[in-house]
């Protein structure tokens, strides 16, 4: 079943980043490479991913550039900047926490209040 669109929604800056941690790339490498780690289940679209990396963009957490593909043609690359790392470790932080919630709670963990 794939995850909701909430869900998806939610997860796209850190995991945009945490790709651009990897290598620069351009947007259809990134939707491949998403639909690779999800084998299939999460299904971007040009007209989702270009929005997000414009904002990104836009907030410094990465830059972008052109260059030529292969096949000749221009391709729109993006890198991750040093205030992108600094976003994706805080996100990472943030994931971590609701990750551990999440464990404790499937553990049958007591909350405290």
């Amino acid at each position: 079943m794939p995850p909701s669109k909430d869900l998806v929604a939610a997860s796209a800056i850190p995991l945009i980043l945490s790709l651009l941690e990897r290598g620069d790339s351009y947007g259809y490498a990134i939707i491949q490479q998403v639909r690779a780690l999800s084998d299939g289940d999460v299904e971007w679209a040009d007209g989702m991913l270009s929005p997000i990396l414009h904002r990104l963009e836009k907030r410094k957490f990465v830059g972008a550039y052109w260059g030529v593909a292969d096949n000749g043609r221009r391709r729109k690359y993006y890198r991750l900047e040093r205030a992108g790392r600094a976003e994706l470790k805080a996100q990472r932080a943030h994931w971590d926490k609701f990750d551990d919630m999440l464990q404790r709670v499937k553990g049958g963990a007591p909350c405290s209040t």
